[in-house]
């Protein structure tokens, strides 16, 4: 990756800073319009990342953390069989390639300066704010509209809520033997998506309405009406296993799945 350049204003502004958590990115989008996606992702995923990650190991940053994503690894898994950090990543959409060139890219930078770099790849977030799919699906249940998902449970998905994830990042910042890790992360209990829909409305104050359509008859559905991608997305399995992060570092996700979509849906109590 050659020497470390002149001062940016990246490095004025990291002058001092001793632990950095990086989590900025373009996001995937499940309809994309630009002409060159894997372009525009590189530029803002990858580039952008190695060039902070340059200018903190520049400023004599002592530990990077990086939040990648679970994409780095895969789309889908068999059910009982989550992706393990020791797992060859396979990306199967631009996201995710950026993300593991990210990844590429710190260590490659950890290897030349010293710089300790922790990669952290969670799976969906969910909080009080979420948008995108899972906001999506809160709407749905919100208006009591009738869902054609009684007959997923079969599946196991990993989530994670926002607070379990802040800990998580905070524990990489300090314990040693972070250092140089990559780390898969969620809250410990995967759900099929018509549990992860039940206990939705149950924190919400409401009732899932939840016809009981086969999972196949879905994904027929979804090809002919050329959905696949999102039906695909909530009768697939996506398991990660934290068991990397529980015997290196101790962690425990602090709250459960019900007390995350309690938060998720109401905020924190006071």
């Amino acid at each position: 990756m050659g020497e470390l350049g002149p001062r940016t204003d990246w490095e004025l502004v990291l002058g001092g800073v001793d632990l950095v958590v990086h989590c900025a990115a373009r996001v995937h989008v499940m309809r994309e319009t630009v002409v060159d996606p894997i372009g525009v992702y590189r530029q803002s995923n990858t580039l952008g990342t190695i060039a902070l990650g340059r200018a903190a190991a520049a400023c004599g940053c002592r530990r990077f953390v990086f939040v990648s994503s679970v994409k780095v690894n895969g789309e889908e898994t068999r059910p009982g069989f989550p992706y393990t950090e020791e797992d060859l990543p396979a990306p199967a959409d631009p996201y995710g390639l950026s993300k593991l060139e990210a990844e590429d890219g710190l260590r490659e930078l950890a290897r030349e300066t010293g710089m300790e770099v922790v990669i952290v790849r969670p799976p969906l977030v969910y909080g009080l704010g979420v948008k995108a799919n899972f906001a999506v699906m809160m709407r749905w249940l919100e208006r009591g509209v009738p869902l054609p998902l009684g007959g997923v449970r079969d599946n196991f998905r990993s989530v994670i809520a926002l607070d379990n994830l802040v800990d998580f990042l905070e524990t990489c910042l300090f314990h040693p033997a972070a250092s140089n890790q990559v780390f898969l992360v969620s809250d410990g209990e995967d759900l099929s998506t018509a549990e992860l829909l039940r206990r939705t409305a149950r924190a919400m104050g409401t009732q899932a309405r939840l016809i009981p359509v086969p999972a196949g008859f879905l994904r027929i559905a979804g090809n002919l009406l050329g959905r696949s991608e999102l039906v695909r997305r909530l009768c697939g399995s996506l398991q990660v296993d934290i068991s990397r992060a529980r015997r290196l570092l101790g962690w425990m996700p602090p709250i459960g799945v019900d007390e995350g979509l309690r938060r998720a849906t109401h905020g924190e109590a006071e």
